[in-house]
């Protein structure tokens, strides 16, 4: 039986409903994390989801020194233990740097290692000396069975309850692909096993893109999510904003809340054919 414990009323793996991990990117302000919060709350209390939220207090890895990075760590793990208090969900956060985590875990109920950080050994040992329960996504330059280092380290350092995210992997300049195959074979690790739907789909694109290949883009979000569950994967990672947001400025690898209840409806009825499968 292949299951993680997240918190006293939340485990994720086999016999476990499906969990959501996602919230928009950043933490811009109080109030819309908030609002952000308690709608994809209700959503996923009225589908049977199990809800994990997920915003980050800083994007280190931008692409540009003047991108937009979020607020400070202080203020991005107030607004988090207000979620949490709000709505009684359990919250989920990136760090970047070894000394982030021993703060951050005051707040969040799980840490999560960005995939470009994925075998940074101080960063991994940090996060398991915590005990808390850590989220570690497959670097796009990794193989599905590198990720047995990764998971070795987490454990050496005490972590016990583990999750194992697919991103893609990179193909060329500029693109990610999926082989489905890696949610086994991650799986065969002995954790559960998310899938990022948003990030398996970001790819590099200019001001010339047409609008038509982003729609397809978006489009491709629903397929890959469909066929990731067909597999069987125990949760899936995106991110959410609000449907002014969705647009092809933002990025169309991003899901609206207001659509987010149709999105996961069918990946809903694909894991019901799979019910009595232990994956």
């Amino acid at each position: 039986m292949i299951q993680a414990k997240i918190t006293n009323d939340l485990s994720v793996g086999d016999r476990r409903p499906l969990t959501l991990i996602g919230g928009p990117l950043l933490i811009e302000s109080e109030e819309y994390t908030l609002e952000m919060a308690e709608a994809i709350n209700v959503i996923c209390q009225h589908l049977g989801v199990q809800l994990i939220f997920k915003s980050s207090f800083d994007k280190a890895n931008r692409s540009t020194v003047n991108s937009s990075r979020g607020l400070s760590l202080q203020e991005g793990m107030r607004i988090l233990q207000k979620v949490k208090d709000t709505f009684r969900i359990p919250v989920l956060t990136d760090i970047h740097e070894p000394w982030q985590a021993e703060i951050v875990a005051e707040v969040v109920d799980i840490i999560q290692i960005p995939a470009l950080l994925c075998r940074q050994t101080d960063l991994l040992l940090a996060a398991a000396a915590t005990e808390l329960p850590v989220s570690v996504k497959k670097g796009q330059f990794l193989a599905p069975w590198d990720m047995k280092n990764v998971v070795k380290k987490l454990e050496d350092g005490g972590a016990t309850n583990i999750l194992t995210m697919e991103r893609g992997t990179s193909f060329g300049y500029g693109g990610l692909v999926v082989d489905f195959r890696s949610l086994s074979q991650m799986r065969s690790l002995g954790y559960p096993v998310i899938f990022d739907i948003t990030n398996s789909l970001e790819k590099l694109k200019d001001a010339d893109t047409p609008q038509n290949k982003l729609e397809e883009q978006h489009q491709s979000m629903s397929h890959l999510a469909r066929a990731a569950a067909a597999v069987g994967c125990d949760g899936f990672f995106v991110e959410i904003g609000k449907s002014s947001e969705v647009n092809s400025n933002s990025g169309t690898n991003r899901i609206s809340v207001d659509d987010l209840e149709e999105f996961l409806k069918p990946i809903l009825s694909i894991r019901e054919t799979l019910v009595d499968r232990v994956f």
